[in-house]
This record gives C-alpha cells, structure tokens and sequence, in this order.
C-alpha cells in the first residue's frame, strides 16, 4: 500500500536511501533540506510522486509551511523521518556553551520542530508513524561525544514520552539506533570540532581528530540497507517501538544493558529501603 513519506535531510546521507527507496516502492515523497535544490539533485530530478521542500530544522516556521505544502500536494502524511542531524565532537571540557546549544538545537529541538508541525496531520488522520534516527550515543556514552550523546539521550527520552502520548490517536512511533554507518555524518559540512583548548585535552584531541577523520567513509554499516530495512517496518501494523540497526550497535547497547542490570542490583541493598516513614509518636 502506497504511503506518504516525509523525509528530513534527505539532500544526503540516509535520507537519500530512504527517498529514493520509498520512490522505487511506489511511495510519494516529501523530501526536505536547507537546500532543495541540493535535494533535487540528490534524487535525480523531478518525479511525479517526488515533493521536494525547504526546511531548516532550527526554524518552525520552515517546518509548517514544508507540512502544508505536504498536505496540499499529497492530501496526508503517513510516515514522518526524522533523519536530519549533525554532530558536534569533543571531549566536554573543549566543547563550547555555545556549541553544546546549537547541537541540542539541532538534534533535539529540530525534530521536535518537525513533528510538532507534523502531529496535528496524523491526529485528524488517527493514523501515522514518527521514525526518529536516533544513535547508539543515544544509548551508550561514548569517548569524545559528550554534546553529540547528550542530544542523543534527549532524543530517546522525548521519544519513549511521545510513543505514550500519541498512542491513543494510532500514531505509532520508532526510535531507530544505528551504529557506525556510512551516512555523511562525518563530512566537513556535517560535523564541527571543538572550539576550545585545554593542554590537558590537546594531545587526546588531536589524536581523536584524526582518528573520525579517517573513519569517514569506512563506517562497516551500509545506509542503502538500513533504508531497505526502515521501510518494511514502516510497513508493519505495529512497528518496533526501538530498531537497533547494526551487529556493532547491537553488540555494544546488549553489553550496556548487562552493566546496566548489574548497577541496578549493586545497588537494591542500599537503594531499596528509602520510603519515607513516620517516626513514632
């Protein structure tokens, strides 16, 4: 059955694969960037079921008129991906205050944007599907991502809320956590280093620098089959509240969640008698 895709960042990387993909399925498609015409030529041009449209995460009003546009052209909105993203590295201590409020701004507030503008569509519809790309940071802290990994983290707590929310209106939600993947993440224009030196971290940072520099491009995940993937469970009844794409994700978060257990249990005897309770008279 033919659905309604719209697509954020899909000038590069995964939202590419996914809008090409859901177009090759006979899909119709809303496929958004900073730069259309970037867009456009992504996806090879003109299509009968291809809407190509101007959206800057950080600004909502872009986001409600790229939905509206959406609703005029299509008549609906099936399956919202939230794909856009950047990546801000460096260890905490060089990443700048600023730097840290625009990844947030970026990463959390943008789709945040997106699907506030995209909700009320699906609650008329009582139907509909927020995908959300989040990250394995998004659930392991890693080494040199500490913004990177917060907006991560933020993006899994606002999602596990909204799939409570929206549940009552048939929306369903995915939060999808791949590992390594070879999505641009890593390009120049995807990602900023830090802005600030402390001599303890300037050897360290050098050295993780050049170590992500090199990983560009050589990421083991292949983004056309994770799209493959993406759409089959855009396609189910009841879609996986979590997807974690990738044998290195799945490895990594499957030994967090063992720490994560034996934290819990190192902590039941001194954690669990706390309750308040009323000294004798």
């Amino acid at each position: 059955m033919s659905k309604v895709f719209f697509i954020t960042g899909a000038g590069r990387g995964l939202g590419v694969d996914i809008a090409r993909q859901a177009l090759d399925n006979g899909h119709q498609v809303v496929a958004t960037g900073r730069r259309p015409e970037t867009v456009l030529k992504a996806l090879g041009g003109e299509h009968d079921n291809l809407l190509v449209a101007a959206l800057d995460l950080t600004d909502p009003g872009t986001a409600d008129s790229a939905v509206t546009a959406a609703v005029d052209r299509f008549g609906r909105i099936d399956v919202l991906v939230n794909n856009a993203a950047n990546f801000y590295a460096g260890y905490f201590e060089v990443v700048s205050d600023q730097q840290m409020r625009q990844q947030i701004e970026t990463n959390v507030f943008g789709p945040m944007n997106v699907t506030r503008a995209v909700l009320p569509v699906m609650r008329k519809q009582r139907a509909g599907h927020i995908m959300t790309i989040s990250s394995l940071a998004g659930l392991v802290g890693q080494e040199f991502t500490a913004a990177y990994t917060t907006s991560k983290f933020a993006v899994e707590g606002w999602m596990e809320a909204l799939h409570l929310d929206v549940a009552p209106f048939g929306i369903r939600t995915t939060t999808v956590e791949p590992g390594f993947f070879r999505t641009e993440l890593l390009v120049e224009a995807s990602t900023t280093w830090p802005e600030l030196t402390v001599d303890d971290y300037a050897e360290k940072t050098a050295a993780q620098i050049a170590g992500w520099k090199t990983m560009n491009g050589q990421q083991a995940g292949d983004p056309a089959k994770l799209a493959e993937v993406l759409l089959k469970i855009a396609g189910q009844a009841e879609p996986p509240v979590r997807f974690v794409a990738g044998a290195d994700a799945i490895a990594a978060i499957e030994a967090h969640a063992k720490e994560l257990l034996a934290q819990v249990d190192a902590s039941r005897a001194l954690g669990m008698d706390l309750a308040h309770t009323n000294s004798p008279a």
